[in-house]
């Protein structure tokens, strides 16, 4: 097979003819919305007769409803499964002699591809149902990319290389994840295709952690953002997001404390008392950046599983995501909720960064245009207080110290809406900090479960987080 350096080499046309080239690979096509791109890639590499059974494009709507049952949206992760199931059993049932000696695959997209007045943005949901093993249970990789080419040629001839790209590493580089991500985007770098879920299933798969993945998705800059819910479910943002109001909030959550579950509390009932916010129109987030992912300059795979299992136990949502900078997190999140309200709970000390001037040394417009950004759409700053760490006084948004020159535009931002206190806060817990709990853990102090809910104190215990271990009982003779 070669080694992996050379396998990473291959060219599309190659790893084309290389699939084509394996007796036992045999499969069918189904792609909507960009032209048969990938099933072009195979038909020109050569050899494909023993490999393709069929392609097939239902680019009439009516068509497509005939084959898949009638849908609302086409371009969706609905449609794309539907399709996988259809041409899958399809091929099974039409060829089942040929299935005892052949490991079946079904390859589908649905796309949206850039439009003639170009006033879109390129996306689609891409998939495989493929066996591993001959004779084996099948098993699922499902995607969702954007496109950002600027040509609708150029996003079909992506679409054409990523196709053969994941095939490829289906089959040859299902072992090793990092291979497997890195063959999937060779030869279509982030400018041309973002990836932002990925999704594995199957008996071949049991074993990976699509949460994992998802955090390797960010941290190789594969895409900004992803998100998975309190089952571990990896989501698509734009999907999940769609329609709903948002209220976020940024952390370690290294471990989650009962300050953090006071500050969602508090901050979820004001948000629901804004004008068009309610309980089923409202998405509830725990957002963990690279950044504060970070231990030792490395990322800890485990390190992140243990908060994404404690913020799951709670059931909350969790988001993973590149953006260092406030605004950069609201600009993106208000592309994808469209007009929708956003809300966002920040602790007081936190408005010492966001009102930093030198933070935003990179934008031309500095602090103003990274206001303009971050609180031009409808996003409203929801700020907890905290305890002084110089008097041990209550500080809040009231009493804020801040450069005299910027008060004005902290008193437009309240003035208009944009920044509230959180009023109905718990004194009592405003002196837990998570980085002390962290380290009572660690040093097996037993104070560290007063500072955090109940159901976290039996998570910590039970999985042995955060360095916990359990004591051994001393048996005397």
């Amino acid at each position: 097979m070669g080694s992996m350096v050379d396998e990473r080499r291959l060219t599309t046309e190659e790893k084309a003819l290389k699939i084509n080239l394996t007796g036992d690979i045999y499969g069918c096509f189904a792609e909507i919305g960009a032209g048969q791109e990938v099933a072009a890639n195979f038909f020109k590499a050569g050899g494909s007769s023993g490999t393709i059974a069929y392609t097939q494009s239902a680019y009439d709507m009516k068509v497509s409803d005939a084959m898949y049952g009638p849908a609302s949206r086409y371009v969706c992760e609905e449609r794309l499964i539907t399709m996988l199931e259809t041409e899958y059993d399809t091929l099974s049932s039409r060829l089942p002699k040929k299935k005892e000696e052949s490991r079946f695959f079904a390859f589908s997209n649905t796309v949206e591809a850039l439009n003639y007045h170009k006033t879109n943005q390129g996306h689609g949901w891409v998939g495989i149902r493929f066996q591993m093993q001959l004779g084996g249970e099948p098993n699922d990789v499902i995607l969702h990319i954007k496109l950002h080419d600027n040509s609708h040629k150029a996003q079909q001839e992506a679409l054409g290389i990523l196709g053969v790209n994941l095939i490829h590493a289906c089959y040859f580089h299902n072992d090793d994840l990092d291979e497997f991500l890195t063959n999937l985007v060779h030869r279509i770098p982030r400018d041309r295709v973002e990836v932002d879920m990925l999704r594995v299933s199957g008996p071949d798969f049991e074993n990976v952690d699509n949460r994992i993945i998802a955090l390797n998705l960010v941290k190789r800059g594969m895409t900004d953002a992803t998100m998975f819910d309190l089952c571990g479910s990896v989501l698509q943002p734009a999907t999940a997001l769609y329609k709903k109001n948002i209220l976020l909030m940024r952390g370690r959550f290294r471990p989650v404390t009962k300050v953090h579950i006071d500050m969602i509390e508090t901050g979820s009932r004001q948000f629901l008392q804004e004008e068009g916010v309610s309980e089923d129109n409202l998405s509830v987030i725990f957002e963990l950046t690279l950044k504060d992912l970070t231990a030792d300059g490395k990322i800890s795979d485990k390190d992140f599983i243990d908060r994404a299992e404690l913020l799951g136990s709670l059931g909350y949502t969790v988001m993973i995501s590149n953006y260092l900078k406030h605004y950069k997190m609201v600009d993106y999140l208000a592309g994808i909720s469209r007009g929708q309200k956003m809300g966002l709970i920040v602790g007081v000390y936190n408005l010492h960064t966001i009102f930093d001037e030198r933070y935003y040394d990179n934008l031309p417009g500095g602090l103003l245009e990274a206001f303009g950004r971050g609180f031009g759409h409808n996003v409203k700053l929801f700020v907890y207080p905290a305890t002084n760490v110089d008097t041990g006084e209550l500080y809040t948004l009231e009493n804020i110290q801040i450069p005299v020159h910027l008060r004005g535009l902290l008193q437009y931002m309240v003035d208009n809406n944009k920044m509230e206190a959180i009023e109905d806060f718990d004194p009592k817990l405003l002196h837990i900090l998570s980085d002390e709990v962290l380290s009572k853990i660690k040093a097996h102090a037993h104070s560290w479960e007063d500072d955090v809910p109940e159901d976290v104190v039996k998570a910590i215990k039970y999985f042995e987080l955060f360095g916990y271990v359990k004591r051994k009982e001393v048996v005397t003779v």
